[in-house]
């Protein structure tokens, strides 16, 4: 199979169900798509993802580029075959790795101004790591403080030897901290290695052409800014090079949480209705429905893993840490109702003592469980779109999810 996408049902607006069809697999849209950074998802078998019914794994290209190098899962006959997923692969072409590297360590893309300083703020006592030109990026190795350097052609030729059925374009990730100087900046430095990922993946798609068909998703940058979004999202839709135009569109960089929805429609007004948007680094609920509404198709998100690992559980009822004393003789299900494998065999009480003892079974658990609960909800939702109960699932879903953010 070859790549491609066709719509299956329609909200009213930009929102709708489809199927994207890849050379291992389908995937029925919305769809999340769950996050294996470096070709594992912490604590959780491949096996194990099937069963919790994801349909596609998202890997790092930064990461993998580095450990074990991208030569090696290539030669293993790329990412699925390399970390044995039967399904659709998904990478990222390594941007935010960039943008996080350029502020800190540690630094997340926040989705509120609220308290936070003006243009190029640094994490606190972490040095610069990476610095961008309008060639590329050349930064240090957050491993071994090695030096490398990332232009739109080396991460086409990382994301080609790695196999996966989408990759993306190699963009400039900014943040809402930065100026709408440097944003303007940065959509033209974007636009223009877009043109460039473009031109390389139709020589390396040609020199592979032995290897199954590789899709390139270009990414849609301008933060918070109406016209830049527009003319980020009009320049890429338009763009062809060698006979090669994007397959798919990513929606990435700094989202404001409240116009999250908005923004999204800006983009998807311009782009082309008969291909796929990925929406990158969302999983919150009441996120996945405005997205969705807004037309986005895919998504991908660390948060239900990296939660998990803290002991914080996903519930119908909102978030709780199970660590906590009133867990420790709650002998009961994380959540009531839930059909993940964790519920069905394990109690609250259980993983309490598992955190508490610091044993690794603890990630194991709660991230089958939140990995569950995030691909159950879009499932759910793509459901609702198709039965036309979209409207009143949202209400009743966020309503009940969110009663105590409501009450306080």
């Amino acid at each position: 199979m070859s790549f491609g996408f066709e719509i299956t049902g329609r909200l009213e607006g930009h929102g709708r169900t489809g199927t994207i069809t890849t050379p291992h697999g389908s995937i029925e849209t919305p769809a999340f798509v769950v996050v294996g950074t470096k070709a594992t998802v912490k604590g959780v078998l491949p096996e194990q993802l099937t069963d919790l019914g994801a349909q596609a794994v998202l890997a790092n290209a930064y990461h993998l580029y580095l450990q074990p190098g991208p030569d090696i899962v290539d030669e293993a006959g790329g990412l699925g075959a390399f970390m044995n997923w039967q399904g659709p692969t998904f990478t990222d072409s390594g941007g935010f790795q960039v943008m996080s590297l350029g502020s800190g360590f540690k630094k997340v893309l926040a989705m509120d101004t609220a308290g936070l300083a003006d243009d190029d703020v640094v994490a606190e006592g972490k040095a610069r790591l990476a610095h961008v030109d309008d060639d590329g990026v050349t930064f240090h190795s957050h491993l071994n403080g090695d030096r490398h350097r990332f232009t739109p052609e080396v991460s086409m030729g990382i994301q080609h030897q790695l196999g996966a059925d989408v990759m993306f374009a190699f963009d400039e990730l900014t943040t809402l901290m930065n100026t709408r100087a440097y944003q303007e900046l940065s959509v033209e430095r974007t636009h223009a290695w877009a043109v460039r990922c473009l031109a390389e993946h139709a020589r390396l798609t040609r020199e592979r052409s032995d290897k199954p068909y590789q899709a390139l998703f270009g990414v849609v940058q301008g933060a918070q800014y109406e016209d830049l979004r527009r003319s980020a999202a009009r320049g890429l839709a338009q763009l062809e090079v060698d006979g090669q135009s994007f397959d798919g569109y990513g929606l990435g960089g700094a989202l404001e949480k409240q116009n999250l929805g908005t923004i999204i429609g800006w983009m998807a007004d311009e782009l082309p209705e008969d291909k796929p948007r990925h929406l990158l680094g969302i999983s919150e609920p009441d996120d996945l429905f405005a997205a969705v509404a807004a037309g986005a198709d895919t998504f991908d998100c660390v948060n239900p893993s990296r939660v998990a690992r803290n002991a914080a559980i996903y519930t119908a009822d909102g978030r709780y840490n199970v660590n906590t004393a009133s867990s420790r003789r709650a002998f009961k299900p994380l959540d009531d109702g839930c059909d993940c494998y964790t519920c069905a065999h394990y109690t609250r009480a259980y993983l309490h003592h598992l955190f508490k003892a610091k044993e690794i079974l603890a990630s194991t658990l709660a991230t089958i469980h939140n990995e569950r609960f995030t691909v159950r909800l879009v499932d759910d939702i793509r459901a609702a779109v198709r039965a036309g109960d979209f409207d009143a699932f949202r209400t009743e879903f966020l309503g009940r999810f969110y009663a105590e953010r409501s009450r306080s």
